[in-house]
């Protein structure tokens, strides 16, 4: 019977591939976490005698072989403290604080009053109703033409436009309009266009 023997290579293959990969995952997690019997280089390096291996001449530093040492070299930091940095004036290495504002001491009541009565009232906003044209019929009051933007208004004296403009009265080359919301009167020439 060939299946039987197919079948039981094939668990053996399974078994062999198996206890090698045991091994290797085993061998790797005891090496990752301290078990390896080679000397870690921290202790290499304490065993090795010391050896000044900076020299300092002027300003310079002149190192001599690096090693893989990893423990914390003070005469190293010590020439690094007093490196100068010679670039342009400003030091890329401290940030430049703003100025602090001093602080202003808020106006009293009789200096705002001061203010405001230097000030005057704000001027009220101008009109901006276009008179372009008027229409007359004998025996009927004169109606004007009035745009605002896209709108077109049509009027007599006296009616009110665009729910805050009064016609007040009406010449041949201009119209007089009265702002009803702010008190202001404005005359508006005829322009053509």
């Amino acid at each position: 019977m060939k299946v039987g023997a197919e079948n039981r290579n094939k668990v053996i293959a399974a078994a062999v591939l198996l206890v090698i990969a045991l091994v290797l995952i085993g061998r790797f997690l005891f090496s990752s976490y301290g078990g390896s019997s080679a000397a870690s280089p921290a202790a290499a390096a304490a065993a090795a005698p010391a050896k000044p291996a900076t020299r300092v001449t002027g300003k310079k530093a002149l190192a001599g072989p690096r090693s893989l040492d990893p423990t914390l070299r003070y005469d190293w930091l010590k020439v690094s403290e007093d490196t100068q940095y010679a670039g342009t004036a400003r030091n890329i290495f401290k940030a430049q604080a703003e100025p602090i504002p001093q602080p202003v001491e808020p106006p009293t009541k009789e200096e705002e009053a001061a203010a405001k009565a230097a000030q005057g009232p704000a001027p009220p906003p101008p009109i901006n109703l276009k008179f372009f044209g008027f229409a007359s019929k004998p025996g009927e009051p004169k109606k004007i033409f009035l745009s605002k933007g896209e709108d077109v208004f049509i009027a007599r004296e006296g009616e009110i436009v665009d729910r805050r403009y009064k016609v007040v009265h009406i010449a041949p080359t201009s119209v007089e309009i009265e702002d009803v919301l702010n008190n202001n009167r404005q005359s508006i020439p005829l322009t053509q266009g």
